[in-house]
Parts: C-alpha cells; sequence; structure tokens
C-alpha cells in the first residue's frame, strides 16, 4: 500500500478527515509502525564533516529546511515536528508551516520576525488579551506604533487608521482576528488584504496580512485562501483538542514563514517531540470532535437566546440575514464553530452567581476542549485590557465567554439552566 505522501495529496482530492488521520507518514520509515514514533533525541549524528556543514548552509541560508535535508539539533528541527508541520500545512492550504510552544510564540515571532521599529502596524478589534497586551507593551516600546480598526468590515475604517498609522511610520503588518475573541466579531480579510496592496502604492513595500485563525480553526476557515499571507492557530485549542498541552501554529508560503522558522529558533519556541506526538494523535479526531462540538453549540446557542436572564448571543449562526457580517460569513467560513459570548442580564455580581452555579461546565480559560467551559471575559482572557478599551469593544462585566465540549447537549442546556436561576 502506497503512503499519501506531500507530493501526490493535492492530487488525490482527499478530505480533511482522511489528511488528518495519515498525511505526510509511511511505516515504512519506522519499522513498519501503524503510527508515528516519538524521536526523543536533543541531537543527530552527521555521516560526515562535509555532510555537516551542508546541512547547516541549507538550514541557515535557505527560507526552509528540505524536504529529505538531516537533522540537526532538536531546537531547530526533529521528526515529530517535521511530520506535525507536515500536515498542519495542508490542512490549512498552505505552502509552509512552522509549530511552537504556544500561539503567542507564533504570534510574538511572527511580529517580531516581520515588524522594525519606527514602523506601525493595524489591528482589528477586540483583540485576545495576550495579543493586545504584546502590542502595546513590549512592542510599542520597541518604537512599533499599533493602531486599531474600529471596524473590520468597513474600508472606510482600514483606510482610517491606516492614516492614522502612516503618522508614525511605513505599514509593516496587518494582523486580524476573525472571529474575534471573545465576541466572534468578523473581519473581511480579502477586503483588508485588497487594501494592503493598494497601500504598497504608498509605502515601500506591502504589509504582510496575519490572520489568527484560532477560533474557527482549519476546518471552518482558510485565511490563506481570502488573501492572508500568514495564518496563525492556537493549536492549544481545537487541533489538541483535550485541554492537556501548549502549542502554536503559523502557515503560508515559504517567503513568509521562513524568516518567522529562524527567529524561533534563536529564541527557542520550538515544540517539544512529546507535544508534537500528541498533537498527531489529537489531529486525527480533530473533525469528530469538531462536528459534536458545533452541533451542540447550535443548540445551546438557541437555549441562550430563548432564556429570559440571557440580553445577547454572538453565536455566528445567528447573524442577521442582509447583514455586512453575515455576507462576509457566508463568504469566508465554513460553520459557526463551538466558541462563543453572551451577556447575562446584570453585571459583575450576577454573572458571578451564575458561574459558581455549574456542575457540569468547567470554570477555566481556554476552549475547544472535549469539555466545556465557561469564563467571565473581563476578570480573566481580558483582565489585562484597559476597562475603557474592553467597554468599547462590547467586553463588558455581564460577557460570559462559553465553549461548547462534546458532552450530551441535554446535559448542558439543564447545567446552564440551574445555575441561570441563581443570577
Amino acid at each position: 500500500m502506497t503512503p499519501v505522501t506531500p507530493e501526490d495529496a493535492a492530487g488525490e482530492g482527499l478530505h480533511p478527515d482522511t489528511l488528518a488521520v495519515g498525511f505526510g507518514y509511511d511505516p515504512a520509515e519506522a519499522y513498519g509502525a501503524v503510527k508515528p514514533p516519538i524521536v526523543l533525541s536533543s541531537t543527530f549524528a552527521y555521516p560526515s564533516a562535509a555532510a555537516a556543514k551542508d546541512v547547516h548552509r541549507a538550514y541557515f541560508d535557505g527560507p526552509a529546511p528540505e524536504k529529505d535535508a538531516p537533522f540537526i539539533y532538536a531546537r531547530l528541527d526533529h521528526p515529530s515536528l517535521k511530520l506535525l508541520q507536515t500536515r498542519l500545512a495542508v490542512l490549512d492550504g498552505a505552502e509552509d508551516a512552522a509549530a511552537f510552544a504556544s500561539g503567542m510564540a507564533a504570534i510574538s515571532a511572527t511580529m517580531l520576525a516581520h515588524l522594525k521599529p519606527g514602523q506601525s502596524m493595524l489591528h482589528t478589534t477586540p483583540l485576545y488579551g495576550g495579543t493586545h497586551g504584546l502590542l502595546y507593551g513590549p512592542l510599542t516600546g520597541l518604537g512599533i506604533r499599533p493602531v486599531p480598526i474600529a471596524d473590520g468590515l468597513s474600508r472606510e475604517s482600514v483606510e482610517a487608521a491606516a492614516k492614522t498609522a502612516l503618522q508614525h511610520g511605513p505599514i509593516g503588518l496587518i494582523h486580524v482576528e476573525s472571529p474575534a475573541n471573545p465576541t466572534a466579531g468578523i473581519a473581511d480579510i480579502a477586503m483588508i488584504a485588497a487594501f494592503a496592496d493598494e497601500l504598497a502604492k504608498r509605502q515601500d513595500a506591502r504589509p504582510v496580512i496575519s490572520v489568527d485563525n484560532t477560533f474557527l480553526g482549519s476546518l471552518l476557515q482558510r485565511p490563506l485562501a481570502h488573501g492572508a499571507d500568514l495564518c496563525i492557530t492556537s493549536l492549544t485549542k481545537y487541533a489538541g483538542g483535550h485541554s492537556d498541552l501548549l502549542g502554536g501554529c503559523l502557515t503560508g508560503s515559504l517567503e513568509r514563514v521562513g524568516p518567522v522558522r529562524m527567529l524561533r529558533t534563536l529564541l527557542g519556541t520550538h515544540m517539544d517531540p512529546f507535544t508534537s506526538w500528541l498533537l498527531l494523535r489529537s489531529l486525527e479526531t480533530f473533525p469528530l470532535r469538531n462536528a459534536r462540538a458545533n452541533a451542540n453549540a447550535g443548540a445551546i446557542a438557541a437555549f441562550l437566546r430563548d432564556h429570559p436572564k440571557v440580553e445577547s448571543v454572538t453565536y455566528l449562526g445567528f447573524l442577521e440575514q442582509g447583514s455586512a457580517a453575515k455576507a462576509v460569513y457566508d463568504r469566508q467560513c465554513r460553520g459557526a464553530g463551538s466558541t462563543f459570548s453572551f451577556k447575562i442580564r446584570g453585571g459583575e455580581a450576577e454573572a458571578f452567581a451564575m458561574l459558581d452555579r455549574l456542575k457540569v461546565f468547567r470554570m477555566a480559560v481556554s476552549l475547544g476542549g472535549t469539555e466545556s467551559l465557561i469564563c467571565h471575559s473581563a476578570t480573566t482572557t481580558h483582565y489585562l485590557v484597559p476597562p475603557d478599551i474592553r467597554r468599547e469593544v462590547g467586553v463588558t462585566d455581564s460577557s460570559l465567554r462559553i465553549s461548547v465540549g462534546i458532552e450530551h447537549p441535554d446535559d448542558l442546556i439543564a447545567d446552564l439552566d440551574q445555575a441561570l436561576k441563581a443570577s
């Protein structure tokens, strides 16, 4: 039996469900083992001095390691990491991929590799709290100015943000988070990419477009197909899916991923062999888990929308027909996902009372696991975001973010119902 290799998979027209299970691995390479082994070695022997020189030259002088290049040292690359990156790239429809020790490691390296002091950058709103802290902390300290885009669906809003940013310096990068955490706000990736093309005529180079795709992942949204240069995903979430590992990934072209991979080598933020193997294991059930969680989320969102103690729900499946957001969603997304927010009637006291009554839902940050999670965004994931900015983007004291897992939906709804009675 011939395995599905990176060279022939595109012609096979295989579904993501199939690619997630066996793409890029040949059992003949590992004693016939059906599953890829974990290679825990930190360093790898050279066959000769000349070969050592050649492999170092290929790694450090090229945009990406050659397909069959020998391994050098696990911080640069290792067998489990290479296979994982091959599989992540095909799921995102990308030429190349780089996996990191966390989602924030991927975001940090991407921005440090593609931004320079004196430049500015644009970003959609709201942002994940960690990303906001990076932009308005260390990056600002390096002389890089972040400027928010008020409405990621409006070209006029992007233009206004760019006008402000250009007063500081050329725009090196536009970072899009869509859907946004925790409001599920949508941004038009294709429109922003087209704007970047036009902006290249006003400055020396076109800005790099990076998209944080964590809320939907590769099964429900492919940013690269809509004009993004780089797709960033927290693998801790849906791809890992069991709340037992940390990881992040960057996918895109060799040209764009290459500098970030090199910075990863220098920073030492690569993914270790065991975590890489865990992710390869988790990817095999990713489509199954995703489908169950998405179905559960639709049922729970409908329950919350009709509950008298719930003010509003941000579930993407409820976008208004004829709205700009709905039009972009239909063009850009393949599903609503299983993470959304809702606002309880009242404020922090009512939200806390409800949270403390939950029995099936776990009160914790993160999302995309097999278990259902819930948190109060303003005091957890977005605690570092200044209160005035939180209020401006819709993260209030009554906002609760919910990540729906794969439990039975009736049990989840019953748990929410009894907890809401305490609010």
